[in-house]
């Protein structure tokens, strides 16, 4: 039960907030409400309005993919950071890491290809029932390199941060043990992430003389029938890396989630059409999670790579135009190159929510 299309989370989880931006949109409805309850008894000053407001603007009102202060957030740490932050990708906790290679013709089969996205969905939902609270991370990545013959590259990920669960070990222990049924499964030492050399509009160098540009894959179609990365990878001539981070909610928080969701749609949605197309969707997700599922929160990105910046540059061109073709959205994170690529590299398992707005 995962998704990119909005429906199936609350506005929090589905646009990837970091935990200071959540915190300010409690604290907006928090003191709207106070504002509103205080209004009965005694009117309060004019300006109180305008700061309650203002605020509801800045956090939600989107100029583009982000809302504006989402791209102040993101305007700071253009001028603040240079190059990749160490602690980015090194946060305290178990991580493992594996090659995985599916059985052959499983992404060429529909039906095996549903049957890999079942034991999948089923890896996830016991990693999110493994503790009270969100924070088991899997990752999977899969990159394409074109020479005379393109090669295909998947790795998957599992991090389990320190403090969430007493014997981590057990966890990696059984997803292992899932994921060895969906292919032959390798552990796996990742390479260090490859630093930063040079900038610039979209694109960044790194030092093993290759230039990046990565995006973020905001929305996905149902017709792509679960060959994304057949759609988006097997371009000619591109090298190209996909990568999705998941992170699937406990029980509880995925029907608490499902809940405030519906009632914020019915609450707010004036649009008849989308009020329909919302409670549409709610009512699948109750009848998913009442079947046992949970709901996984997602962030999937996409890099190109190339080895000078013209020729980037026109590689991202090729990738745009391939994901209109597929009604795919891309979003290329403009001021937060530096740090992007590494969401298509096995470190990325063990970035915290937020470390890309």
């Amino acid at each position: 039960m995962y998704s990119l299309t909005p429906g199936y989370r609350i506005p929090a989880l589905q646009r990837g907030l970091s935990p200071v931006e959540t915190l300010l949109t409690k604290a907006t409805a928090g003191a709207g409400g106070a504002v509103l309850m205080s209004a009965m008894l005694t009117p309060p000053p004019l300006w109180t309005f305008g700061a309650v407001g203002t605020t509801a603007v800045l956090l939600n009102f989107a100029p583009g993919p982000r809302s504006i202060a989402r791209w102040a957030a993101v305007g700071y740490r253009h001028l603040r950071e240079r190059t990749t932050p160490d602690a980015m990708a090194a946060h305290a906790g178990a991580t493992e890491t594996w090659a995985l290679y599916p059985h052959h013709g499983t992404m060429q089969d529909p039906q095996s290809r549903a049957a890999f996205h079942e034991a999948f969905a089923r890896a996830l939902t016991f990693a999110g029932d493994q503790a009270r609270q969100a924070g088991v991370q899997v990752h999977v990545t899969h990159h394409s390199t074109a020479r005379e013959h393109t090669t295909h590259t998947q790795t998957i990920s599992v991090h389990v941060p320190k403090g969430l669960v007493g014997h981590p070990d057990r966890v990696i222990g059984s997803l292992e043990a899932e994921f060895a049924a969906l292919g032959a499964l390798t552990p796996l030492t990742p390479e260090p992430v490859p630093a930063v050399t040079d900038r610039g509009s979209g694109w960044v160098a790194l030092d093993d003389g290759r230039h990046a540009t990565t995006a973020r894959i905001t929305a996905w179609p149902q017709e792509t029938g679960g060959d994304l990365m057949a759609k988006l990878l097997l371009g000619p001539g591109t090298d190209r890396s996909l990568a999705v981070l998941y992170r699937p909610l406990p029980a509880g928080q995925s029907r608490r989630s499902a809940k405030w969701q519906r009632a914020a749609s019915e609450a707010f949605t004036n649009d008849k059409v989308k009020a329909d197309a919302q409670d549409i969707a709610s009512g699948t997700t109750h009848g998913e999670l009442v079947g046992g599922a949970t709901l996984v929160d997602i962030d999937a990105y996409l890099t190109v790579w190339a080895d000078s910046p013209e020729a980037v540059t026109d590689a991202r061109w090729q990738a745009s135009l391939a994901a209109d073709r597929h009604r795919i959205r891309l979003d290329w994170l403009s001021g937060q190159q530096h740090r992007a690529h590494v969401m298509t590299s096995p470190h990325g398992v063990s970035t915290r929510k937020g470390a890309i707005l």
